[in-house]
């Protein structure tokens, strides 16, 4: 395990589990609202994130979660292991609230400075409008992954905790071809 790709939709925990999978394999963690945000909440141009993706994937090491997906098909290519966080949409709108609750007006760690918590009306209606349609898309994507691939669909807190320790027991074992640090 050397490159990871986390995909899922808002509030399912993607930026959670990097941050969590980063201390267990001290591997480096990227979040793409990192590439997606400047500070001040201004979003970055097409090309710009396709190039600071690609800057990303072609890191010996990583740990990306988040979306972009016209670059998917690269960081796929570079990833050893794909894990899709597949919780449903009653278990994720109730994270995004509170998450926007529990930090509001202060900068999430998953996001570049200049970029506080806030209600936003769009993204919430934007959540609300893909719930089908982006989990249709990252089905068919989880479809593609090829053989070979560590791949891995959790669908709740539980399946997450499992995998979690069990990386965790993997990586006390040495059993995962980390670098030392």
């Amino acid at each position: 395990m050397k490159r990871v790709m986390i995909i899922g939709q808002p509030g399912s925990g993607k930026s959670w589990l990097a941050r969590r999978m980063g201390e267990i394999t001290h591997l480096p963690v990227i979040h793409i609202d990192h590439i997606h945000w400047a500070p001040g909440w201004i979003q970055r141009s097409r090309p710009e994130k396709d190039r600071l993706c690609a800057e990303v994937h072609a890191r010996p090491e990583w740990i990306f979660e988040g979306g972009h997906s016209s670059t998917w098909g690269e960081r796929l290519a570079r990833a050893d292991t794909v894990i899709w966080l597949d919780l449903p949409l009653r278990r994720r709108l109730p994270r995004l609230l509170w998450r926007t609750l529990r930090r509001y007006g202060r900068t999430r760690p998953d996001m570049p400075q200049g970029c506080p918590e806030r209600f936003d009306r769009e993204f919430y209606r934007w959540v609300w409008r893909t719930r089908n349609s982006m989990r249709s898309r990252l089905n068919w994507f989880y479809g593609q992954i090829p053989e070979g691939k560590d791949r891995h669909r959790l669908r709740s807190r539980g399946e997450v905790a499992a995998y979690l320790h069990g990386l965790s027991e993997a990586v006390k074992r040495g059993n995962l071809g980390l670098p030392h640090r």
